[in-house]
Order: C-alpha cells, then structure tokens, then sequence
C-alpha cells in the first residue's frame, strides 16, 4: 500500500504524521524539539520542493509511506493523485491519502509561515516546533486510524 501524508507545505504537519507512523517519533510521549529537527524535512522544504512526493520509508507492513506539500490544491488533491495512480496502474485500494491539516492549529500555521515563508527561522520555528508539540495527540490519533486502515485495507 502507498500511504500519502499530505499538507499545505509539507514541512511540519506531513512530516510529523509520516514520523509517527514510521516509529521515528514516539507515540507514548511528546518529541523534544531536537528530535522534531532531526526528522528528514521538517521545518526544511522550500517553493521548490511543494508538489514533490518524498518517500520517508516503509513501515512494518511493508506500506510505502510519502510526504507531500500540495500548497492549494486541497479541493482537488486527492482527485489527482488517484488519477496519476490510476494511470500507472495502482489499484485504487492501495492507496491511502491522508490530510494532516486538521491536526494543524494556529501556533503550528504562524511558525511554519514565519520559518519557511518569511525566512525568519528564529522566530518561527520555536512557535512550529511548540505547536507541533501542543498538537501531538492529535497526530498520533491519526496515524492509529490510518493504520488501522492500512491494515485492513480501506482506502480513503
């Protein structure tokens, strides 16, 4: 199965999700904000990078997990990643994509705009890194229901 953990810019909350589900950050307790930098991606992508698929690994199941920024493209996303899909032949069952956006809250969108859209990482990625932190549960609820999808093989 391919697992796709997709947000607005792909650096924080897409990051944290694929992470958590491939058991590079805890599930029993909050990251330290050292752990949280030494994700591949977090808090790193640039406009260049938004639209590039990145695989972060493979789970225990064997399911590919990716990560992408799909800037504005939230309306139409998922339409168009099973039409590419489609097109090279991945049943539509084997693909699970997720939108991480809901787990986001405000302290998470200023940070991430401050850090990766305005360039000032001083000031923005404590705020990001903090508000991934406060939303932490949020992001380990989602992994355990993508999961439980993966495993019984629900697509969404």
């Amino acid at each position: 199965m391919y697992i796709i953990y997709h947000c607005y810019g792909g650096a924080h909350s897409s990051v944290t999700a694929a992470a958590i589900h491939l058991g590079l950050l805890p599930e029993d307790r909050l990251p330290r904000p050292e752990e949280l930098m030494a994700l591949p991606f977090y808090d790193q992508t640039t406009a260049r990078d938004h639209g590039r698929l990145r695989c972060l690994g493979e789970d225990v199941a064997g399911n590919r997990v990716f990560v992408i920024g799909r800037r504005g493209l939230k309306d139409c996303f998922t339409t168009l990643v099973e039409t590419f899909s489609s097109r090279l032949q991945i049943p539509r069952e084997e693909l699970l994509i997720v939108d991480t956006v809901p787990c986001v809250n405000l302290m998470m969108m200023v940070g991430g705009f401050t850090s990766r859209r305005l360039g000032w990482t001083k000031i923005g990625r404590p705020l990001v890194i903090r508000g991934t932190q406060k939303a932490f549960g949020h992001f380990v609820r989602l992994v355990r229901t993508v999961k439980a999808q993966a495993a019984g093989g629900t697509a969404r």
